[in-house]
């Protein structure tokens, strides 16, 4: 990625329809809705278009006709230099002067008979190398202007509770295996990880501090490991139902239920997944077999709730 002296419009393109060409503009004026006067402007997620002169470029020279295609004519709003789309991540955002936005979608379905450039020659280029955005502050833009990046890390905190792990009586292992498997998750996702690691005893006290904590530093995910089951020390979902905002019951209920055949034991878990602000907290038991089976099916429902806590699209 260049650094953002590197970055710049080469143009701005709108049109008054949705899947026709655009045509170029020195300045526009971005509000809550998009670009003023721009048919792709609304109450939605994806306001704003942009798209890589580079890849502009590549796809001029892989089209049989070696035709030139020109800025606007994959109905991009900004079409930008020295940026490569293919290394961002949901939650970006880009700012250029005092417009700021936040990028919400990457690529998408091609219109087929509703895009000029596909009737045209089959094919676009703007469903894998474009991207979307949602308007965060409103502004006059004009070509040639430099455009920050500004990267969004995913922030995932893993909290172990055990009073012996705590004391350095034995090593946390379902801590560091949380970590493994949503590295091995994350790991071919567009998505840039940062981890954060706490091992604390099973104390009341000190988990609430962790989780406001947490909260405050705008973690986006919380997975808690230890003090799920019905021991007198286990107190990990008491302390973390009264701090959400918000219980999702569905998905603990159907591990339980998936694991209790080949191991009755499991339904005895506690376990709970609930929402505090914009953060995700997930409390698993404590060893690490029962953590691997937890994950293997959180994950499928993982990303897909980051998007609805941001309201991307759901």
């Amino acid at each position: 990625m260049n650094n953002d002296t590197d970055i710049f419009i080469v143009s701005l393109n709108i049109s008054q329809e949705k899947g026709t060409i655009k045509t170029p503009r020195e300045r526009v004026e971005i509000n809550e809705r998009g670009i003023v006067g721009d048919a792709h402007s609304g109450k939605w997620h994806r306001q704003v278009s942009l798209l890589a002169q580079e890849d502009i470029e590549k796809f001029s020279l892989l089209d049989a006709d070696k035709r030139e295609f020109l800025p606007g004519e994959f109905a991009e709003n900004i079409t930008t230099r020295g940026i490569d789309f293919k290394k961002v991540s949901i939650l970006d955002r880009f700012k250029i002067g005092e417009v700021e936005l936040e990028l919400s979608q990457i690529g998408k379905m091609c219109h087929g008979d509703g895009c000029a450039i596909f009737v045209e020659v089959g094919k676009c280029v703007m469903p894998k190398s474009g991207i979307f955005t949602r308007v965060i502050k409103s502004g006059i833009i004009n070509k040639g202007d430099r455009i920050e990046y500004h990267p969004r890390p995913l922030k995932i905190k893993v909290i172990t509770l055990s009073d012996r792990a705590s004391a350095g009586e034995y090593e946390d292992r379902s801590g560091p295996k949380i970590k493994e498997l949503l590295e091995e998750f994350f790991g071919d996702k567009r998505w840039h990880t940062e981890f954060y690691y706490s091992l604390i005893p099973d104390d009341e006290k000190k988990l609430r501090d962790e989780l406001q904590k947490s909260v405050d530093d705008n973690i986006d995910i919380i997975f808690t490991t230890g003090g799920t089951g019905i021991g007198p020390s286990d107190i990990t979902p008491d302390v973390v139902e009264k701090f959400v905002d918000k219980l999702v019951p569905g998905i603990m209920d159907q591990i339980r239920l998936k694991y209790f055949e080949k191991l009755p034991s499991a339904i005895l878990s506690r376990s709970i997944f609930g929402v505090k602000n914009q953060t995700l907290i997930f409390t698993l038991p404590g060893s690490v077999k029962a953590v691997q089976d937890y994950l293997g099916e959180i994950t499928q429902i993982l990303e897909h709730s980051i998007l609805m806590l941001h309201r991307l699209g759901h």
